[in-house]
C-alpha cells in the first residue's frame, strides 16, 4: 500500500467520520425530543439517562473521530 492509498483512504475516511459527527450532534442539539422519543420505543430509560448517554457517546465518538481519522490524515498530509 502507498502514500498515495493511505491518504486517500483516510481522506474518505474523515470526510464520512465527520460528517456522521456533524449529523449526530445537529439531530441531538436541533431535535433532542425527536431523538429521545426514537430511542425509547427501543429502549427504555429516563430523560436525564438518556442525554447522559447521548452526550457520552458523542464525546467519544468526537475523541475516536480526532485519534482514527483526522491526526493520521493530518500527519500523511505533512509527510506526503
Amino acid at each position: 500500500m502507498n502514500l498515495e492509498t493511505l491518504t486517500d483512504f483516510f481522506m474518505w475516511s474523515t470526510l464520512l467520520n465527520g460528517g456522521l459527527l456533524i449529523l449526530w450532534t445537529g439531530f441531538t442539539g436541533f431535535a433532542p425530543d425527536l431523538v429521545f422519543r426514537t430511542q425509547t420505543r427501543w429502549f427504555h430509560g429516563s430523560r436525564e439517562t438518556f442525554d447522559l448517554v447521548m452526550y457520552a457517546f458523542l464525546g467519544l465518538y468526537k475523541i475516536f473521530f480526532l485519534t482514527f481519522s483526522v491526526i493520521p490524515y493530518a500527519v500523511l498530509l505533512i509527510i506526503g
